[in-house]
């Protein structure tokens, strides 16, 4: 059985990090595998108990979140109504665009609205399930 490490960027405004605590749990602790293949995910995301610390402005910050996209081979984008208002997801999709990033949506479980800004660019949209989710960074994923 061969090993295929994947580095996945789960993009989330902190303000509603259960969206992101749930996607990050169902994707790196668990064991996934495809076939004969085995899923390693690796997480190149910037989570609320692990911040860029060396960014002292908004350039700098930036410019590490753009890094640790172009690291990424898939990124994954909650598709929650609160990403219309943020400024960081939309440069996190920006990045995602400038390095061909391919970008999964996921839809919140329950969600009455979605946001356009996520679906109009999402490579592939799932919904709120995690073997959707690993199938759908499986799909988009491109060593």
């Amino acid at each position: 059985m061969s090993t295929k490490q994947i580095h996945v960027f789960i993009s989330h405004a902190w303000a509603y990090s259960g969206h992101y605590d749930t996607l990050s749990s169902w994707i790196f602790n668990e064991k996934w595998s495809s076939g004969q293949a085995s899923l390693d995910f690796r997480d190149f995301s910037v989570p609320k108990n692990d911040p860029i610390h060396n960014a002292s402005n908004d350039a700098q910050l930036k410019k590490a979140l753009i890094n640790q996209i172009s690291r990424s081979h898939v990124i994954v984008i909650p598709t929650g109504m609160y990403t219309n208002y943020s400024k960081w997801i939309q440069k996190e999709i920006e990045g995602a665009a400038e390095h061909g990033k391919p970008i999964l949506g996921v839809n919140p479980w329950g969600a009455q609205r979605t946001s356009k800004i996520v679906s109009s660019v999402a490579t592939k949209t799932v919904g709120w399930n995690k073997e959707t989710v690993i199938g759908g960074i499986w799909e988009l994923y491109k060593p």
